[in-house]
């Protein structure tokens, strides 16, 4: 066991390391539920098998000890050296290759039904929506709002809230379902979302939008063009840069992309049954759906809601919209 132990968590590592070196792909998710299931049966196998063994090997070698003591006193001997508490604590310690599996199968078990079925972290990695979350900000995402998930698979197991206009979401990114993006839900399954001329519009109707002051940006040292935007029963703040092109360039041939229209003004989505359409807040620094195209429902991850830290500023910690 020791030997076979050695190999799984080599393994493990061996896989962690590729990842860090980007040589492979790697899947935290399949990962965490990989050691969840390994610690899991070696937890079992400590308590339905190595316990009770270690167990019986202890309680053999104490009623040994008595009976020696006992065969010794009937002699008259009543000086008995030697003490088998030593030998017995041993006896019942867990070996190391137990403790790296089946001890910590428990706090495994917590961080991915947490992870999995509650709350998962992120970082955001990119200006992209910016003025709501900037570079650093450590997110929190609710696994649940949406409807619980089987981790990996991706089906869905219980009924939930419908995705609404304005939503923060982290999803798989189409092209690359290892990876996660978060944007905001612009268009839902049958919408017509129009972007001319930096103006958002809604099936026919435009998203109300109100001058805001400027928008500083540490990290270039710069101000930004900032408007406040009502998006369906959402109210929040987005960037525009006057000087960008209103024009898509660049858009890939993605699925359902014949239901898009591009123009030097802008573009136009029908949005298909079960995709959804989405964009960043930093309008014109963001590559979302205008870019590669819809997101399906089996795609989206869960509901950003709450800045837990930025440890360059911790004034960002709070909820946003």
């Amino acid at each position: 066991m020791p030997l076979l132990t050695s190999l799984i968590l080599a393994c493990f590592a061996g896989y962690g390391t590729a990842w860090y070196m980007d040589f492979v792909d790697g899947n935290f998710e399949l990962l965490l539920l990989a050691a969840t299931v390994v610690t899991g049966l070696y937890w079992l196998a400590e308590r339905l098998f190595f316990l009770p063994c270690r167990r019986a090997a202890a309680q053999m070698l104490q009623t040994q000890d008595a009976q020696r003591r006992a065969e010794l006193a009937a002699k008259g001997i009543t000086q008995v050296d030697g003490d088998v508490t030593a030998a017995r604590e041993k006896l019942l310690a867990q070996p190391w290759w137990l403790d790296w599996t089946a001890g910590l199968f428990p706090v495994i078990l917590i961080v991915f039904a947490l992870r999995s079925f509650v709350f998962e972290p992120f970082k955001i990695p990119s200006s992209s929506m910016e003025p709501t979350l900037l570079v650093g900000d450590l997110i929190l995402v609710n696994k649940f709002t949406y409807g619980l998930k089987l981790p990996v698979l991706g089906t869905r197991i219980t009924g939930g809230n419908s995705l609404q206009r304005g939503d923060v979401v982290v999803f798989r990114f189409p092209p690359k379902p290892s990876e996660n993006y978060i944007k905001r839900v612009v268009g839902l399954p049958g919408d017509e979302v129009r972007y001319l001329n930096k103006q958002l519009t809604i099936n026919g109707q435009p998203m109300p939008q109100v001058q805001a002051s400027d928008f500083f940006n540490a990290s270039t040292m710069g101000y930004s063009k900032q408007l406040d935007e009502q998006l369906g029963p959402v109210r929040h703040r987005v960037l525009v840069n006057d000087s960008h092109p209103a024009m898509v360039t660049g858009a890939d041939q993605f699925q359902y992309r014949d239901q898009c229209t591009y123009s030097a003004e802008g573009f136009v989505c029908k949005v298909p049954p079960g995709r959804y359409f989405m964009m960043g807040d930093n309008r014109d620094n963001s590559l979302d759906s205008r870019y590669w195209g819809f997101v399906p429902d089996a795609n989206i991850v869960g509901r950003a809601f709450f800045v837990w830290m930025n440890f360059s500023d911790v004034k960002r910690i709070g909820s946003f919209n």
